[in-house]
This record gives structure tokens, sequence and C-alpha cells, in this order.
């Protein structure tokens, strides 16, 4: 059974309001901290390193904080690229505008390009990896490589979960609560989708619960990447030719191996690679970022090193 983190605050903290963006900013933005007008919508970003352009892409729920300690450790020998896709982190809020007339991969395209960006390797976990592989399929010049994590290739579904007691009361609790997610929801989300609770701790557990507190978003899906029905996403994973390494936590209950099994099937013009780890669950560049790291710069200069790329640094 799940059960909440000893720290978890008391039952009083569900009542803790929504923060702002701007509350946001000033709580985690900082010195690397930037921020670019893409199609009517303010996107928070970083650009740090020197060398190969590595763009990394966080999943639904999530932030570019994804990626910090892979970041730390790559910045060093790559140029690291990352950004908050519009609806979560620091990115400010979606238009209806924007809504109705912009796809997810016009952000990262047009980020890119303005960053005169020419040629990276693009990684993404959960719906993340979904963008990239959209982003390959659109921009085969742009895209070297894919590394992609726990990433569904068909319309995910929820009716295979086998979910402890504490996860369905947090859950029940948010329904009663008007959709508010409190800590300990957060703490049991967390808990669910890990292979080894324990490497989640206090202060990411704190981070989720205060980015997902966000003022509602009217869109908060419109510029996630989204495999929809299937249909299209099939045709478009069957346009990548690009080398593509998949990161798989195995123990992922959502996404377990057999979903790494399909989307190598249609990745049928791709070659692919696996790496699967049995003792990780749904976010393996969170839990595991060290073991996440080593594996990027091992894919990109062991495994598949000498592409033909042109090196770029940052101004």
């Amino acid at each position: 059974m799940v059960t909440p983190a000893p720290d978890a605050p008391p039952a009083a903290a569900n009542a803790t309001p929504h923060l702002t963006i701007a509350q946001l900013r000033q709580r985690y933005g900082d010195r690397q901290s930037r921020y670019m007008v893409i199609r009517g919508v303010e996107v928070h970003y970083k650009d740090e390193g020197r060398g190969p352009v590595l763009v990394l892409i966080h999943g639904s729920q999530s932030s570019l904080r994804t990626w910090d300690v892979e970041t730390a450790l790559l910045k060093h020998r790559y140029r690291v690229i990352r950004f908050d896709i519009p609806g979560y982190g620091l990115s400010s809020r979606i238009s209806d505008d924007v809504a109705a007339k912009v796809q997810p991969t016009d952000i990262v395209e047009d980020l890119l390009d303005r960053l005169k960006v020419h040629r990276a390797t693009v990684a993404g976990v959960s719906s993340g990896g979904t963008m990239a592989m959209f982003l390959a399929a659109k921009r085969p010049e742009l895209v070297e490589r894919l590394i992609l994590s726990n990433t569904p290739s068909d319309p995910v579904k929820y009716d295979h979960l086998v979910e402890p007691p504490a996860f369905l009361e947090a859950q029940a609790r948010a329904k009663r609560l008007g959709g508010f997610q409190d800590q300990d929801f957060w703490n049991q989300y967390l808990w669910y989708f890990s292979g080894d609770p324990a490497r989640y701790g206090p202060r990411l557990r704190r981070e989720y619960y205060d980015f997902n507190r966000r003022t509602p978003e009217k869109y908060p899906i419109a510029l996630v990447a989204r495999i929809g029905d299937g249909k299209l996403a099939a045709l478009e994973m069957a346009k990548i030719r690009c080398p593509v390494l998949l990161i798989w936590g195995a123990a992922d209950p959502l996404l377990p191996e057999a979903a790494a099994d399909a989307l190598a099937r249609y990745l049928a013009n791709a070659r692919v690679s696996r790496v699967l780890m049995p003792d990780v669950g749904h976010y393996p560049p969170v839990e595991v970022p060290e073991r996440f790291a080593r594996l990027m710069a091992d894919y990109i200069e062991v495994v598949t090193p000498n592409l033909k790329s042109t090196r770029q640094t940052a101004d």
C-alpha cells in the first residue's frame, strides 16, 4: 500500500490557494531563466552550455525542472535547451486565439529557429516524447537523434491500473475540492508512478505540488502533444528515420514494457535501440537522472557518433 511520506503537511494544507504565474516565477525563476514570446504566448526556457545541441522536453503535469540534474551533468559538453510547455511551469497562460491556431510543435520549432539551432538530439519523456516524435517527423533535417522515455504510441488506457486505497482517496478528495490537488495527492501520485518511492524526496514532491496548483488554465493541454485516436500519430511515427533510443522505466504501471515494444513497432523505419530499467517507473529522467544522463551521453557519443551534423555553440 502506498502511504503518505512522513513529512507530508497536515490536512489544513488542502485549503492552500492556487499560485499565480508571478508567484511561481518569483519562487522558481533563476539566473538561467529566459522568456520569449512565440505565437502570442510567453515561453519560459533555458539555454545552457556549449557543444552539440541537446533539446529536452518534459511531459504533462511537469516542467523543465524535470531535466535539472541532466542539465547540470551534461552542460559542460552539450548546449542544453529546455522549455516549459505553455500552460505549465513558468510559461504564460494560453489564450483563445493561441488554443485555436497554434500546434504543439510550433512552439519548439520557433524556439529552436530563433535560437539558430539547425541540428539537435531531441529527448522527451511521456507526452514530451510525443512532441519530440512529431517534431522529428515534421523536421527531419532538424532532429539528428531521438531519445524517448515512457512515451505512448497508442491511445492511453487506464482500466488496467490497480491503484492503492491511499491514492484513490487522494483522487476522491481532489474531486471534492473542485479539482484542487493537495500535497498528499502529489505524494501519492509520485509514489504510485515510481519504481522506488524513496527516490522522490520532499523538495521534488513540493515542486510538483506547487506547479500543479498554478492558477487553472482554460486550455490546460492545448499545447501538449497527444496521440489522439492513434491514426495520425501512426502515420507520423512511420516518417521517422533518424536513430531512436528508448530509455524505459519497466516498472511503469501505466506504460509497461509492452508499451515500449509497441512504440518500436510503430517506428518501423527508424533504427531503434532499447534500454529497459526494471526498477524505474514512469518518469526515468526524474527518478534516476544520473543514470539517464549517462545513457543519453553514451548513445550520442558511443552508439551513434559522428552523424553528419553541425556542432553549434551558444552565442
